[in-house]
């Protein structure tokens, strides 16, 4: 197998949750033109639609499901729709994730503050959101038990970070659950089915740019004090997290199970000194 061949990832089918988001468009976008059978799952039909048809001509036509991922019912008839053309998959990769405000410690607030509501909701999109539809979509896994899972960590699992409590747990229980699940399925399906992780530094997003940066794109306090502890000095951009992705979907990873891989410009090597 020559290199090109070795990181491909033509013709795999590969389910994406999150996909219409910052990065996860990025990334379903490569992928698609990387030639991969591209299948997107989220629970808003019209930004599929739209990301659909920013991408434009690829190999394969694009496919949505519309699903929940804290809903295993509702994962469950995704499935079963995706079967009727399909009958494995090779590649799930797990975007869906966000925050919420009352999960949030902001500098003038104490714990006090904490709303247990929303930390219950941050949990349940972040971890459930992960680990069910690797529950759900594990028997299209098992028809030669092989592919790959791709799980989205975080900066704020391995090194918490200032104001995000719900977030920053329920990224570290992806990281147990990620390594757990490695060892679970080498176990009980073989060395084919793999379980890795991306831990994303600081990109720009939707839900974070009001935070990093002011209305001229200057940075606020917060951004700064992020830029004075990345090596690199800046954020990270979209296409940066491409080719990570690619190799843990790519045969190139093989032999690589329970990792979590820091795309994050060396923040999580720098102590601040």
């Amino acid at each position: 197998m020559d290199q090109n061949e070795l990181f491909s990832v033509k013709d795999k089918i590969v389910v994406i949750s999150g996909g219409t988001g910052v990065l996860g468009a990025a990334i379903t976008k490569h992928l698609a033109h990387e030639s991969a059978r591209v299948v997107v799952l989220g629970r808003n039909a019209q930004k599929i639609s739209e990301l659909i048809a920013s991408i434009g001509q690829t190999k394969h036509p694009i496919i949505s499901l519309l699903a929940d991922v804290t809903d295993e019912e509702n994962l469950e008839k995704a499935r079963d729709t995706l079967k009727q053309s399909v009958n494995k998959i090779d590649v799930l990769i797990n975007l869906a994730g966000g925050n919420m405000p009352g999960a949030v410690i902001t500098p003038d607030q104490t714990l006090l503050d904490a709303k247990v509501s929303e930390l219950n909701k941050v949990m349940e999109l972040n971890y459930l959101g992960t680990f069910l539809p690797i529950k759900v979509f594990l028997p299209l896994f098992l028809t030669n038990s092989e592919g790959s899972i791709i799980n989205i960590s975080s900066m704020a699992a391995q090194r918490p970070i200032s104001r995000v409590l719900g977030y920053g747990s329920a990224k570290a229980a992806i990281d147990n659950l990620t390594q757990w699940l490695a060892v679970e399925f080498c176990n009980k399906h073989g060395a084919g089915l793999r379980v890795n992780a991306v831990a994303p530094g600081f990109f720009l997003t939707e839900q974070n740019r009001t935070l990093l940066t002011e209305k001229d794109g200057s940075l606020t306090a917060r951004g700064n004090q992020i830029i004075k502890n990345t090596p690199m000095a800046r954020f990270g951009k979209p296409d940066e997290l491409l080719g990570t992705v690619q190799w843990l979907a790519s045969d190139a990873s093989k032999f690589v199970t329970g990792i979590i891989v820091p795309v994050d410009g060396g923040f999580n090597s720098y102590s601040g000194v």
